[in-house]
């Protein structure tokens, strides 16, 4: 059509640091941070690679707008990294600058030390003090040749320049895979992705200019699932906490009216286990949105009789967080209704489907037929870093194929099943999930942590192996587990054989169920007499 031009008039780079801009200029009065007894609003620049190990604090939440501002590339590098993997990590960022809180130096000068050792250039060091931990973080020494991050900021210069993306799909963060079945994965994201998936983040948790966010959910973990830039947007006001505790959730939520609170299913333990937190009922309806496998009715049913909202979640690095979300419902006695589905997709998601991955049919939506769950979407990673081979297969075909299994519903609801790698199939043509084994095993009342994979077995071809970790000072038997579960569960999902012991994490805390994979197999196969299981 004649007339029409692309130019700068019409066409700017989408980036999630305007956000900042025009929160400056509409809420500049207004606290954007509250740590303990202080509030800020973020103003830092830095014009390297920047890697920063830190946990909810100010100035991580200042590094996500500082960094790329600088047009570099910011990487929140999990707390639960041990040296040797942080170490590796670090050389293939090539990290510059490396940020970190007074709490965890020295298990970065570990590392950097293990660098060194292999003559490779180590990044400089920014060491995080912490005003609100009081002797803590003043004994600290900076390390020789380090900086404080305090004093950087006064370096910093008050007209600079904000260096916009030429390119909206320019790298602004790497997010790190759990590892959970290897080598952690470096995600990419873009300024365009990260600017879509915050204005979904808007519309999928509802929030407004009257949000206050409580950080519970990490930041470092999929850039806070977009919601650093998403708050911002709104002019809302961020909640930091160094540590996720009963006490200082409800306190924050009194205190600060705090709106909403993200994070692992791990969060509603701690709330539901609060022992003031039925004599305090919240003034207001908090929404609080999970991701992960759904905890016990017991505790969602508690969870909601205090005053909060809850939705569920399910989604991934790779997909910048969030890719579904529903809200959980509760009858007039506020016991939850749970559905076993996963949601729908949100506003900017292009499409999120059940497929064939050799066909790349679509399966039909009746509820029974189990392919993988793919996704499309402009909110989707830019690919591995350094990983040509392992971008290649994960947008194999178009899609994103996320390896979880999964069947749709004729409502259009999809339902996770599995790992592709985790599900167990038998000679019966039975789809095993040892997730939904799992999330009953779990609301065992001794069991603290467990994991199910398959064991070979002379009948069935393989059968579920429950290996539990209980609750200290607690005891049961494997026919009690198996019992438990057989009320429970159809007879084919019943665990044939239960292991008890410590469960292997990888340094991120994921257990490796790789590792237990082989142990089931060194117990060798199941046998059956005249019908019955014999271990």
């Amino acid at each position: 059509m004649e007339g029409l031009v692309k130019c700068s008039a019409n066409h700017v780079p989408l980036s999630p640091i305007s956000f900042l801009e025009r929160a400056a200029f509409v809420y500049g009065d207004k606290a954007s941070i509250i740590y303990g007894n202080t509030s800020r609003n973020p103003l830092f620049w830095l014009r390297e690679k920047v890697a920063a190990l830190a946990p909810n604090v100010p100035a991580l939440y200042e590094l996500y707008f500082g960094v790329p501002m600088a047009g570099a590339v910011l990487s929140a590098l999990n707390t639960r990294l041990d040296a040797p993997m942080l170490a590796l990590l670090l050389q293939e960022l090539e990290a510059k600058i490396i940020c970190v809180d007074c709490q965890y130096v020295q298990i970065v000068l570990k590392a950097l030390e293990l660098i060194s050792t292999g003559k490779a250039k180590s990044p400089f060091l920014v060491v995080i003090r912490d005003n609100n931990q009081g002797a803590f973080s003043t004994t600290q020494e900076v390390p020789p040749g380090s900086l404080d991050y305090d004093r950087l900021l006064e370096m910093g210069k008050h007209d600079f320049e904000i260096v916009s993306p030429i390119d909206e799909c320019d790298p602004i963060t790497v997010n790190y895979t759990s590892g959970s079945t290897g080598m952690p994965k470096g995600a990419v994201y873009s300024h365009r992705a990260t600017y879509l998936n915050s204005i979904a983040q808007i519309f999928r948790l509802e929030m407004s200019a009257k949000t206050v966010f409580l950080w519970t959910v990490d930041m470092f973990r999929c850039s806070g699932w977009c919601l650093t830039w998403a708050t911002a947007a709104l002019g809302g006001t961020n909640i930091c906490l160094r540590n996720v505790t009963t006490e200082a959730i409800f306190d924050s939520i009194f205190i600060h009216k705090v709106t909403h609170l993200c994070g692992a299913p791990t969060l509603l333990n701690i709330i539901a286990e609060a022992p003031f937190a039925g004599h305090r009922p919240l003034a207001t309806k908090v929404d609080l949105v999970i991701a992960g496998a759904l905890p016990p009715l017991e505790i969602l049913n508690n969870v909601h009789k205090l005053g909060f909202n809850v939705s569920h979640a399910y989604g991934m690095t790779e997909a910048l967080g969030l890719v579904t979300v529903r809200s959980l419902e509760f009858d007039q006695d506020d016991r939850a209704s749970i559905k076993d589905r996963d949601g729908v997709h949100n506003v900017v998601m292009e499409g999120v489907d059940v497929k064939d991955p050799t066909t790349m049919r679509s399966m039909p939506a009746d509820g029974k037929t189990i392919g993988e769950v793919m996704l499309r979407s402009n909110t989707m990673m830019l690919g591995y870093l350094k990983n040509v081979q392992g971008t290649q297969d994960a947008f194999k075909n178009g899609w994103y194929g996320t390896r979880d299994l999964g069947v749709r519903d004729p409502d259009g609801h999809i339902r996770i099943k599995d790992r592709a790698a985790n599900a167990i199939f038998n000679c019966e043509g039975n789809a095993i999930s040892t997730l939904e084994i799992e999330a009953v095993l779990a609301s065992h009342p001794v069991v603290e942590a467990t994991a199910v994979v398959g064991r070979p077995d002379e009948w069935l071809g393989e059968s579920p192996c429950a290996f539990v970790k209980l609750k200290e000072g607690c005891t049961t038997s494997s026919q009690d587990i198996i019992e438990f579960c057989g009320v429970r569960l159809p007879n084919y999902m019943v665990p044939g054989s239960v292991v008890f012991g410590d469960l292997p994490v990888n340094s991120t805390g994921k257990i490796q169920k790789f590792v237990l994979k082989e142990k089931a197999k060194d117990l060798g196969s199941l046998c059956h007499s005249n019908g019955h299981l014999v271990v």
